[in-house]
């Protein structure tokens, strides 16, 4: 089972001089693993082929009682006293950037190749890496987690300087979380500490047969239901960020303006066209999907459950009206896979699993097994039953999400049919798709067949 792990980030406040020290640190550091790389890749079949690729390295330029004389002076000269954790996470990186060259090149020279005309690859020796500080050697924390103790360069020697700490989540509070060894990383005038952590949750029970159900849609982000095993509906949530959906079809509605205007004038659009718009755009998207699955997971853990259950829309493509502009902008902007990834990220942090079921038939077909819906042209939202009934066509189809899981995961029905009921006769009979109709009546059946008591 892969690593779930989750990082934070911790901004720091330094002080001018503080700031120069951080920068300085990054810069020693990023020379080292450039200068590092020449050397690898000069003796690489000889790293290769030894036990431990770090150490042979480290024999090579690094100065001891065991090996006084290395082969590489010139790095005990130009890095004096450089911290022993830091050189090996720098051989460390100095070691990916050469095995990847190596390894592009060999197909390269194997033929393997996007086109016939590619150029080889080239082993770039300048890379924008950022040093990881190791917990009691290169940082320690004071003040519970205010202040971080970094150990830096100041141009001459290796100092401690403290800088505070602001801007903390919440995971290194959590006890089955393990904080692994932070990035520092200075950009510009703006600095933080990277902060991974390894997730241990404590796996979620649920006794009681309860999944939470979401459907996705257009008009409104989500639709979420709490379904028991027996069909009862216990608690039901709509999430319709109108605000910030309306924020952001206002700048697409505006960057189609001013594209109809430059293709009416015959013109072309130049590259970074709208670029600043298309950026709020995408900051209000994802804004919109950090929240609605951050209520999403909050829905399903106030309500005790376990499971929350999507439709497997992975890889679907949907496409508005020619006439119909501002549904088909809306559709291009369409979050179902972000949320989706968001709520899986989240909910599996609090020991929680996200579950997929067919899309087919969910919205087609009426919850109560009344038949197919006919929806309302003039609100698509809602949906006429055959039975006459009007009902929201979201709300109906985040039941049969629900019940499509429970029957299939209880084993309802046999094979992997998605159709609930068997007819009686020996010949064909069409059977309706699973919906919370078929949760109702397997219940009555087994209390039907329950046995009773005198």
């Amino acid at each position: 089972m892969p690593e779930n792990i989750r990082t934070d980030k911790w901004k720091l406040f330094p002080n001018q001089l503080q700031l120069s020290y951080l920068e300085e640190t990054v810069a020693i550091y990023r020379a080292l693993v450039r200068a590092l790389i020449g050397v690898i890749y000069v003796h690489w079949k000889e790293i290769q082929q030894s036990s431990s690729a770090c150490a042979t390295v480290e024999c090579l330029i690094h100065c001891t009682n065991k090996n006084p004389n290395p082969r590489y002076k010139y790095f005990e000269e130009k890095f004096y006293k450089f911290p022993s954790y830091l050189r090996r996470a720098a051989i460390e990186v100095a070691i990916g950037q050469v095995s990847s060259f190596i390894t592009r090149y060999d197909k390269w020279q194997a033929g393997i190749r996007r086109h016939k005309d590619e150029q080889p690859p080239k082993l770039t020796a300048k890379v924008n890496v950022y040093p990881v500080l190791y917990l009691g050697q290169c940082i320690k924390y004071l003040d519970n987690y205010q202040i971080a103790n970094v150990k830096v360069f100041n141009g001459s020697d290796w100092v401690w300087t403290q800088v505070q700490i602001a801007g903390k989540r919440k995971r290194h509070t959590v006890e089955t979380n393990k904080q692994l060894s932070p990035s520092l990383i200075v950009k510009g005038k703006k600095v933080h500490l990277s902060v991974p952590f390894r997730i241990n949750p404590i796996k979620l029970n649920n006794k009681q047969q309860v999944v939470a159900s979401v459907d996705l849609g257009i008009n409104t982000a989500a639709t979420c239901s709490i379904v028991s095993l027996i069909g009862t509906v216990t608690a039901r949530l709509f999430l319709n960020l109108a605000a910030d959906i309306d924020q952001r079809d206002r700048r697409l509605k505006l960057i189609s303006k001013k594209a109809s205007l430059t293709m009416g004038q015959g013109g072309k659009l130049r590259k970074g066209f709208c670029q600043s718009l298309y950026r709020k755009a995408r900051n209000i998207n994802q804004h919109i999907a950090q929240k609605v699955s951050s209520e999403i997971v909050k829905f399903a853990l106030e309500n005790n459950v376990s499971t929350i259950v999507f439709e497997h829309l992975a890889g679907f493509r949907p496409r508005g009206g020619k006439k119909a502009s501002t549904l088909r902008q809306r559709f291009h902007s369409w979050l179902h896979r972000r949320i989706v990834e968001l709520v899986k990220e989240k909910f599996l942090e609090k020991g929680g699993k996200v579950e997929f079921v067919s899309p087919a038939n969910t919205s087609k077909y009426a919850f109560d097994g009344s038949g197919q819906v006919k929806r309302n042209k003039d609100n698509y939202s809602l949906a006429k039953f055959s039975n006459g009934k009007v009902y929201n066509c979201d709300l109906s189809a985040c039941y049969n999400i629900a019940a499509k899981f429970l029957v299939s995961k209880f084993k309802l029905v046999g094979g992997n049919s998605h159709e609930a009921f068997v007819g009686r006769s020996s010949r064909y009979v069409p059977r309706m798709p699973v919906t919370l109709s078929s949760l109702w009546h397997f219940a009555q059946v087994a209390d039907s067949e329950a046995p009773t008591t005198v």
